[in-house]
């Protein structure tokens, strides 16, 4: 049975893809090393579907922040197959950018944390487990959240 050697690869997806998030380097090949195509997330800055829409989401996402710091724990594997639902606690800290920290009238390096959970679904692919789904669903905050730019009509 493969159920250690695929857990084993799934929770190096999830950290992997974590760490990821802090090279900030949001292409075609980061988005095809973590995702399938037909990849869909929900998250507390909106909701996403495929490879084009989460590079521009996620690159958005840690656009608003000078750096950023992702960790996980408490990885859940729950095989079914070539499926996978996965679960993991995160705790997230993102740096604000010097304008904002100006703005707010805060010293250089206060930041925004959060603590939450990632959940969704992998899948065996020919390239290895990809995520096909993932919910990132905050429990607490600390901190000011970023500044977002206002829709102009």
């Amino acid at each position: 049975m493969h159920a250690l050697p695929d857990r084993t690869a799934i929770i190096e997806l999830i950290d992997r893809y974590m760490v990821s998030l802090d090279d900030r380097v949001f292409d075609d090949a980061w988005a095809r090393a973590f995702h399938t195509e037909d990849f869909a997330a929900t998250t507390p800055v909106g909701d996403g579907a495929g490879l084009a829409e989460t590079i521009e989401s996620t690159r958005a996402a840690v656009g608003r922040f000078d750096a950023t710091q992702h960790f996980s724990s408490n990885h859940i594997v729950d095989l079914d197959g070539d499926r996978a639902r996965v679960r993991w606690y995160a705790l997230m800290v993102h740096v604000h950018l010097a304008e904002t920290a100006r703005a707010r009238g805060q010293e250089p390096g206060a930041h925004f944390d959060v603590g939450g959970t990632f959940e969704g679904e992998a899948v065996r692919t020919a390239q290895g487990w990809r995520f096909r789904r993932l919910d990132v669903r905050p429990v607490w905050f600390n901190g000011q959240p970023p500044v977002f730019e206002q829709a102009t009509a």
